[in-house]
């Protein structure tokens, strides 16, 4: 992607988020909102910018966390994908109780978790691989799926194995799929690790927020919102980089 489509992609989002920023504060200024419902983007900023050396150390811990859980959850979601996969027997008694799975909220399995584990970094780890894995393996068993028939037939009539199959055909088709799955999953990790330092933490951009909660510092919630979306959309980025690395060509039934 050179410069020019890479700028006629980003300009139109930057400047929605232009706008939108230009009507909030002349909101705020014309209706005299009181800043402790609602402060301007410049309150915002301002803030943004008092706290940085404090909000630095939250944001690492947040960091920390975050990478650590969704390394695990990465993992944890490919490896039952691979699994459930190669044996047909497991995926059809295990995928629908890893569907129901989903139906339990988050914040109310955290407090187990305390409960089960302590309050250490492992129930907070737990958390973001819950949230984590689940779209990697869904992602990533959809794309074994969509693996081009007349070519799994071929490497059958020429005798490869199971284990060829998965490594030299399937595996390469779904790659795509799997790094969608990564990218929704690496949003998610954000998510899953603020949540998990509401439930029981001394630092971290979560806590962070808890504390602003109680003293009504409308203007620090709204700074911490925005640090966790600026690592979500870094996150999100870096995937993206690494899926055009991997990702350098279509199967031919995938073009347009």
């Amino acid at each position: 992607m050179n410069l020019r489509s890479l700028w006629n992609s980003m300009w139109p989002p930057l400047v929605a988020v232009i706008l939108f920023l230009l009507i909030w504060q002349g909101a705020t200024t014309w209706f005299q909102i009181e800043k402790w419902i609602l402060p301007s983007p410049v309150d915002i900023g301002r803030e943004a910018a008092a706290g940085a050396a404090g909000l630095w150390g939250h944001t690492l811990a947040t960091l920390r966390l975050m990478l650590v859980g969704f390394a695990i959850g990465t993992l944890v979601g490919l490896a039952v994908a691979f699994t459930l996969h190669y044996v047909p027997f497991l995926k059809k008694s295990l995928y629908p109780l890893i569907i129901l799975s989903q139906n339990v909220p988050t914040i109310a399995l955290a407090p187990l978790l305390m409960i089960w584990f302590g309050f250490g970094i492992l129930p907070k780890i737990i958390v973001i691989t819950l949230v984590c894995f689940f779209p990697v393996a869904v992602a990533a068993m959809d794309g074994l799926m969509r693996t081009d028939r007349a070519m799994l037939d071929y490497m059958r009539m020429i005798g490869a194995t199971k284990g060829d199959i998965f490594r030299k055909l399937e595996i390469p088709y779904a790659i795509p799929s799997i790094l969608s799955g990564v990218k929704i999953a690496a949003t998610y990790s954000v998510m899953g690790a603020v949540i998990a330092e509401w439930i029981g933490a001394d630092q971290g951009i979560g806590y962070y927020m808890m504390l602003q909660k109680s003293s009504f510092r409308t203007d620090k919630i709204f700074v911490a919102i925005a640090i966790i979306v600026a690592i979500s959309l870094m996150m999100f980025a870096c995937v993206a980089l690494l899926e055009r690395w991997l990702v350098r060509y279509k199967p031919a039934n995938d073009q347009r």
